[in-house]
């Protein structure tokens, strides 16, 4: 029997349809009747309550059971989101220090690149002068040298003159010569 039903039937039978006041009767109840119905319900509660029960114990159990489950992948988680944390921060700081690195191999390699270009440029102008000075001093050493040829040359041609003079007066040179061995 279902103990809605039940509860129904004591509900008429103590409220909705009252008895006069006779023999067993006490303000319109009826002892036994009322006796039956109770043991009904509580013949009928057990089971129904065992049911209850242990639909609620189950119930409890299965969320009991979720809430540890639920505990272990929080738990979990929590563990491999600090896994991958810590992952995250040592990869940082590697790539940091291999950045930290370049940063200094390329801040070396500026700078010995702007010391290459700076030697280039002074070796460069260095050799610039170098090369105005020797032309200077070829340019010179040219001009000297024909200032010197050019006098060996105007000695030359005076002497092919005067050797030249010399010879289309040979009458003056034959007296010239007699004069002086007349002398000596």
């Amino acid at each position: 029997m279902d103990v809605l039903r039940l509860l129904d039937e004591l509900y008429l039978l103590s409220i909705e349809r009252p008895r006069p006041l006779i023999g067993k009767l006490t303000y319109g109840l009826d002892k036994d009747e009322i006796a039956q119905v109770i043991s009904k319900i509580r013949g009928s509660l057990p089971n129904e309550l065992k049911s209850a029960r242990a639909k609620l114990q189950d119930s409890e159990r299965i969320a009991e059971q979720a809430g540890e489950e639920a505990k272990s992948i929080v738990e979990a988680s929590r563990r491999e989101a600090e896994s991958i944390i810590e992952a995250a921060n040592a990869e940082r700081e590697r790539i940091i220090q291999e950045a930290g690195i370049q940063q200094q191999r390329m801040i070396a390699e500026s700078e010995i690149l702007r010391l290459t270009k700076s030697q280039c440029d002074e070796i460069r102008s260095s050799a610039d002068r170098d090369a105005k000075q020797v032309r200077r001093e070829a340019d010179q050493y040219a001009l000297d040298l024909l200032n010197a040829v050019e006098n060996v040359m105007s000695k030359a041609i005076a002497n092919v003159e005067k050797g030249k003079h010399e010879l289309t007066k040979p009458d003056q040179a034959v007296i010239q010569t007699r004069d002086r061995i007349r002398v000596n």
